[in-house]
């Protein structure tokens, strides 16, 4: 009967209306669906009918027909459908959202209680003062987890030290390198990328208002250097390449250079890149043999092309 149809119709309404309060999406999806369409959109079909119903829907003599009363009364059965399906995707967006996660500023303590040992609480960590949820990672974050000495607290320096007791499990970067810097905003980037977001832990690198103390300025600043440091490396590699190598028990070790003759040369910015000095094999044409810095291998001659090496 109209009477229940209209009662469906009210009842499909009514549930809308209330998963609506409690889900923005599903406030937005109401608003589309009640919008009121254009001039534009309605012409000319339903200006047209409306103009039709004094006229087309008279009766013989003049007087309108009951039957067509009944015909508004009635709503189509497409219309009742798609009331009932929209109300279902209501329902399926409102199950499916995420909740709302609102970045904050923590405190050491706060931060220290959510190390995996309590099931109802995420699992949070610190990496240069900024906090990440990495409970989906539980298995290795969780108690027993090969990485839960990071959960619960900020152990940045630990992140390029691998020194994970004591002492290592610190905040505390100063003596790193300027490529140990580089690596520790790189690592903050996976974090990013891979977990949730959480807010600023107050203390080292940022002060109780969120700001970002000069501590971490210094490591942004230094990590700057680092990846310069670390192109010009690589682009004196790129103009001076590796010399080949190879390794047997019964020959020992050689290296060789498919054009030039090997040479020891240290590491571009390896002292500031690591705080280390090293040197790599590389190979040097004729007309580049007298610059500062070159070393002959042992036992080999100057224009030798394969050096014999320990």
């Amino acid at each position: 009967s109209s009477l229940s149809l209209h009662s469906a119709q009210f009842a499909v309404s009514s549930r809308m209306s209330a998963m609506a309060d409690y889900s923005p999406s599903l406030l937005n999806l109401r608003s589309r669906s009640n919008a009121r369409p254009s001039a534009a959109a309605l012409a000319p079909d339903e200006f047209d009918d409306s103009a039709n119903r004094t006229g087309n829907k008279l009766g013989g003599d003049g007087v309108p027909d009951p039957r067509d009363r009944d015909e508004d009364l009635h709503p189509a059965p497409a219309c009742l459908g798609l009331a009932i399906a929209v109300f279902f995707v209501a329902i399926v967006l409102y199950l499916s959202s995420e909740p709302v996660v609102r970045p904050r500023i923590w405190t050491k303590e706060e931060l220290a209680i959510h190390n995996g040992t309590v099931e109802e609480l995420p699992i949070l960590l610190g990496i240069l003062g900024n906090v990440y949820d990495v409970t989906k990672g539980r298995t290795h974050y969780g108690v027993g987890g090969s990485y839960n000495h990071f959960a619960g607290r900020d152990a940045t320096r630990a992140f390029v030290s691998g020194n994970f007791t004591g002492d290592g499990l610190t905040d505390s970067v100063r003596g790193l390198s300027p490529m140990q810097l580089k690596s520790l905003v790189d690592w903050q980037k996976f974090y990013n990328k891979s977990y949730i977001y959480m807010g600023k832990l107050v203390g080292t690198y940022y002060y109780p208002n969120g700001t970002a103390t000069k501590e971490l300025k210094w490591v942004h600043t230094n990590a700057k250097v680092g990846i310069k440091l670390l192109k010009q490396q690589e682009s004196e590699e790129k103009k001076h390449p590796n010399c080949n190598s190879r390794w047997s028990q019964n020959h020992g070790g050689e290296v060789w250079c498919d054009i030039g003759y090997p040479r020891l040369v240290q590491k571009v910015g390896e002292l500031h890149l690591t705080g280390k000095v090293s040197s790599r094999c590389a190979c040097y044409r004729m007309e580049e043999l007298s610059q500062h810095g070159l070393k002959v291998y042992e036992g080999c001659s100057s224009l030798a092309s394969t050096c014999k090496v320990s």
